[in-house]
């Protein structure tokens, strides 16, 4: 077994409605006014209210190229992923000398040395600390990031990890596509990072134990989601069958997760789930039954700062953390799914 510590959100600098950035996204990949209509619609329709940006709106068209938009990526994202880690082990009481293996994922940039690397010296993390980036898991890698460090302190019950996720979306947005792809993108991602502090069984720190996790990968469906890489950057891969792959898997990797421990959907007292979009997350609702706002805290951040990708799972447990806990031993699902296509379900008890 393993418990979670503490978590804790960090969202880029740069704060804006929704139809400020659909404004500016507009005049940048379609001067013409050609498909201005289509834009608006699809970006209102995601049900965002306001995104945090890595930049200021007017940078973006000043920025040359990938290498411009990753020099950024490097820069904004290591403030965030510092301000994340030292918040969650604030708020575990530990210090940066406590941290055995620190896990950085993201899917929107790339560094080398990678950011966990960067941020031994900046935070003052032990130098033999152990390090694992990952890269390409993308909006499920929150989950799977969870159900990972879980794994590891399976056999390290005394040991304290950190989980830490860095997406800047904006920065991967294409500047010269009216694709349905990059529309979606462009009106449902924002920026930000979380970090999670979870320890061994043996370890003191209080917290919700996790107790087992369920991966599923969909064979057929590599082209879901993802990335083409080119000259210009990450060019996303966005099919408009990922709700539809959502109620037909979803409902049943859940249930075979929570029968292995003699639990059932009725039973879940919390629900932490990915906010993937509206037809994405009323896909979950279908598939899990859920229909008495089990996923209001979902819905709140994806209209509060959009889709994350790996970090807005984490900023959903945060909130949940903060909220009252469910009933003495109750189970607690946290689940996203990305690339692959695939799902992570993390079983909780508090």
């Amino acid at each position: 077994m393993s418990r979670i510590a503490a978590a804790e959100g960090a969202l880029a600098p740069h704060r804006y409605p929704q139809a400020r950035i659909t404004e500016a996204f507009t005049d940048v990949v379609d001067p013409d006014g050609a498909h201005r209509r289509a834009i608006e619609s699809v970006h209102a329709a995601t049900g965002v209210q306001f995104r945090h940006l890595a930049l200021p709106l007017d940078d973006y068209p000043r920025l040359k190229g990938f290498g411009d938009a990753n020099d950024a990526f490097i820069r904004v994202g290591l403030d965030l992923a510092a301000a994340a880690v030292l918040g969650a082990l604030g708020r575990a009481g530990l210090e940066p000398q406590d941290v055995d293996l620190v896990i950085c994922t993201s899917v929107t940039g790339i560094a080398a040395p990678s950011l966990d690397a960067l941020l031994v010296g900046r935070l003052g993390l032990r130098p033999d600390v152990k390090r694992l980036p990952l890269f390409g898991l993308g909006c499920v890698a929150g989950a799977s990031g969870v159900a990972r460090v879980h794994d590891y302190l399976e056999g390290h019950p005394d040991d304290v990890a950190v989980l830490v996720t860095v997406e800047l979306c904006s920065l991967t947005v294409q500047r010269d596509d009216v694709s349905m792809a990059n529309i979606v993108a462009s009106g449902l991602f924002g920026d930000g990072a979380a970090a999670v502090v979870m320890v061994g069984e043996e370890h003191p720190s209080p917290g919700p134990t996790v107790v087992a996790s369920r991966s599923h990968l969909y064979p057929g469906t590599e082209r879901t989601m993802g990335w083409d890489v080119g000259e210009t950057g990450f060019r996303i891969v966005l099919a408009a069958t990922v709700p539809a792959l959502v109620t037909e898997h979803l409902g049943a990797d859940v249930a075979a997760l929570l029968s292995e421990h003699g639990s059932t959907t009725a039973e879940v007292g919390r629900w932490i789930c990915h906010p993937g979009g509206p037809k994405v997350l009323t896909a979950m609702e279908d598939a899990l039954g859920l229909h008495s706002g089990e996923l209001d805290r979902t819905w709140q951040s994806l209209a509060n700062v959009g889709n994350l990708s790996s970090a807005s799972v984490l900023h959903v447990l945060s909130d949940t953390l903060d909220a009252a806990p469910p009933g003495q031993g109750a189970p607690a699902v946290l689940l996203a799914m990305g690339p692959g296509f695939c799902s992570e379900v993390v079983l909780l008890r508090w």
